[in-house]
């Protein structure tokens, strides 16, 4: 849903608040968005950071993520926001789920899915399986910087195997 004028300065000032490290100012300015427009996508979004990152209240954080979601099903940013508190308290079944939803999404670049579904293997031990996942993150991206990254996330995930197989092959 889309802010009024009025609403949308308050957001810009309040992610400019976030930049300076002004929490309380911008937590003030997302609560007085939603108390106006209570569907707000982005300010839903910036208070389930906030929540996250600041207070490390995960139950509310992910509240704010899903209601941004709802509130604007295309606006990207809460789902690579609930991606990382998925990730961060170890529910990968249920990141699982909402990587494939992401999949479906055409506002989320693909290689970026790619790329969490191959973080979840390798926190598995399943270096194999991730470097295949960075491959496809590869093939999926056309932004350089990102593939030099999914590189060397497939060179973190090899030393891993040989790390892996040393330990594996020693009777310890």
């Amino acid at each position: 849903m889309l802010m009024n004028t009025n609403m949308e300065e308050l957001y810009l000032e309040a992610e400019a608040d976030i930049k300076n490290n002004n929490f309380a100012e911008a937590f003030k300015k997302y609560e007085s968005i939603l108390y106006d427009e209570p569907h707000s996508a982005p300010a839903h979004n910036s208070l389930g950071w906030l929540y996250k990152t600041q207070f490390d209240d995960y139950a509310k954080a992910e509240n704010h993520f899903i209601t941004a979601m709802k509130g604007d099903p295309l606006y990207p940013h809460p789902y690579f926001h609930l991606a990382a508190l998925l990730m961060d308290m170890e529910r990968f079944e249920e990141l699982n789920t909402h990587l494939v939803k992401c999949l479906k999404m055409r506002t989320i670049e693909k290689s970026w899915v790619y790329g969490r579904y191959a973080l979840i293997e390798e926190q598995k031990l399943n270096f194999e399986e991730a470097i295949r996942f960075f491959e496809k993150a590869i093939l999926s991206s056309q932004n350089d910087e990102k593939i030099k990254d999914y590189k060397q996330d497939i060179e973190r995930c090899s030393m891993k195997i040989e790390i892996k197989d040393k330990h594996d092959n020693t009777h310890r």
